[in-house]
């Protein structure tokens, strides 16, 4: 294997005629040894085989795989100006990241925060050191992903938004419950430094890396900036970074309250609380009201000594069913709101029980500022589109629209979903009349034809028409099992759950892994959770191939390449990029 790659690298199409299949898995066969020898308490065997990945010629061309080509923000610059590098600059990148250079300064940019009018800003490392840090995270990964604590979701391979979600609905269910929902203050700004350096345990090699990634400073409009605390945002590891930082901090506040509590003479079972927390957003739900209490000084305490603080204006405490603290009962977490409802006494989840009680039932919607904020997106490209053709329109505003109803597809939504078709198809009303002037039903009749959603469906002469929210599908997601992860080698769970659309992969992705039993129809080897997952037209348009369902196939995206070169005249543009 060593003497074909060897010679690869003296032909011009050496980086795309690399056997990516078998890079991958042999890298993943590394990381999955990582992951079990810490699982079964060999920490010094990991940190072994950590040192021989991070010298692994494969981890290195996976990683400027991963920075110049899959990343969404391949395109961006660092300080030295590098965003595009040719498949021979890619060979060269992956020869230098044998000798470490020292690490450049982070260019500072700005970026919009969704649905405000505010700026986040983002420190984008180079490439070269982009590449590095992907290298470091394919080892620190499987390390700490052993570790990790269950009801820790964000910014972690196999686990979503909708698995914090779920297990939010599994404690709130029964009965209601107290809340406290809260955010750590500019958690990825005031990390402090030598507390998770002294919290990383990973071979040397690794932290003097990372030290010199904390510590490399920032460069805004040509002014430098030592960093002092925090982790460098817009870097590749920086997630896995924070996540490491914030580790302990669940099960430390969780296990200080006994399961089980004697008060006035009565056993109050279920007393402990329970927190689910996706990246610096953190829930802590009890049945008591003075275990909240006591949990939110917990907290604060223990995050002292990672200089991180809890935000005053976001921390609230709530209840799910009724008024506490001057609060309104239920609360926002991830762009759902999670509250009990009151019903009538022949409906709900207590209907029928003694003593009283007016029956309740949890609903999860999508949140009111998740509403509004997703109709203004599409306002704004309805104005923006004001005089581009009818099926420019619809192109741009599919996307958005699918998008924001498969993410609420797994909660209670389809009421939402009516009313935002009603409101869009008002801002459409409009935008023909703005067009055509007064409205009549021979001008009208020029956008709208007879189709899925009957005579007034907003549809081109081509039959390329606008999709509707109430068109997806609502099927509740399934939570990850407690501990499991991706590295852990359980080919049946985690095939399982893709093919069933629960690992963050879309609904069209789903169906044609489902329809070609779980194999890529290019190289017949089956996917994985890991992989790079591509739609890809089986006819290309470029040939008079429609964008239909049964003219897709989904491939690995190194197979998707190699049949790209293979057949020399595919479109890029024919396929859709979906990670897996």
């Amino acid at each position: 294997m060593k003497t074909a790659i060897a010679s690869l690298k003296t032909t011009n199409n050496a980086w795309n005629t690399m056997p990516w299949g078998k890079i991958q898995r042999k890298v993943f066969k590394l990381q999955k040894s990582i992951y079990q020898a810490v699982k079964s308490g060999q920490k010094a065997k990991a940190r072994r085989l950590q040192r021989l990945l991070n010298k692994s010629y494969f981890a290195r061309l996976l990683a400027v795989r991963k920075v110049s080509q899959d990343n969404q923000g391949k395109r961006t610059a660092g300080v030295d100006g590098i965003k595009n590098l040719s498949p021979k600059d890619r060979i060269h990148l992956v020869d230098k990241l044998k000798q470490r250079q020292k690490a450049k300064s982070l260019r500072r940019i700005w970026i919009p925060k969704p649905g405000r009018d505010e700026k986040r800003p983002l420190g984008i490392p180079t490439l070269h050191d982009r590449a590095l840090q992907a290298l470091v995270k394919l080892g620190l990964e499987p390390y700490w992903e052993a570790q990790f604590e269950a009801e820790s979701y964000g910014f972690r391979p196999g686990r979503s938004a909708h698995d914090a979600i779920d297990a939010i609905f599994k404690k709130a269910l029964i009965k209601p419950q107290y809340v406290l929902d809260a955010d750590i203050a500019k958690c990825f700004d005031q990390i402090n430094h030598d507390h998770l350096l002294s919290k990383l345990d990973c071979p040397s090699v690794y932290k003097r890396s990372i030290k010199q990634w904390l510590k490399a400073g920032v460069l805004d409009n040509g002014v430098f900036e030592a960093t002092k605390t925090g982790t460098p945002q817009g870097g590749v590891i920086s997630p896995l970074l924070a996540n490491i930082a914030l580790h302990g901090m669940l099960n430390t506040v969780v296990n200080h309250f006994p399961q089980s509590i004697m008060v006035d003479g009565k056993q109050i079972q279920k007393y402990r609380p329970k927190i689910i927390r996706y990246a610096d957003d953190f829930v802590v739900i009890a049945n008591n009201p003075e275990v909240i209490l006591e949990a939110q000084d917990l907290i604060k305490e223990w995050l002292k000594p990672v200089g991180l603080t809890l935000k005053p204006e976001k921390t609230r405490l709530c209840n799910t069913l009724y008024e506490w603290n001057g609060e309104k009962p239920g609360f926002d977490f991830l762009g759902f709101n999670i509250r009990h409802y009151p019903l009538s006494i022949h409906k709900g989840i207590n209907a029928g029980q003694a003593g009283g009680k007016k029956p309740y039932q949890l609903n999860i919607k999508p949140s009111q500022k998740a509403i509004k904020s997703h109709y203004d997106n599409c306002k704004k490209v309805i104005k923006t589109h004001r005089t581009a053709p009818q099926s420019a329109l619809v192109k741009q505003l599919n996307p958005v629209i699918k998008g924001w109803s498969n993410y609420f597809s797994k909660v209670v939504s389809k009421n939402v979903f009516s009313k935002l078709d009603h409101m869009i198809w008002n801002a459409l009303r409009a935008w023909t009349a703005s067009r055509c002037g007064k409205a009549s039903y021979n001008k009208l009749k020029n956008y709208y034809r007879y189709g899925v959603n009957g005579k007034w469906t907003f549809q081109t002469k081509e039959g390329f028409r606008l999709i509707n929210h109430i068109e997806t599908p609502i099927k509740r997601h399934i939570k990850v099992k407690r501990e499991k992860s991706p590295y852990d080698g359980d080919w049946t769970y985690w095939s399982k759950r893709m093919s069933n659309g629960y690992t963050g992969i879309p609904n069209r992705v789903t169906k044609l892994i489902k329809r070609q039993k779980g194999r890529c129809t290019y190289c017949g080897q089956f996917f994985t959770i890991n992989d790079l997952i591509e739609t890809d037209h089986i006819i290309p348009q470029s040939r008079g191939g429609k964008d239909i369902y049964k003219n897709l196939q989904a491939l690995h995206r190194h197979c998707h390449d190699s049949k790209t070169q293979q057949d020399g005249n595919l479109n890029r543009d024919d396929c859709t990029h979906k990670k897996g």
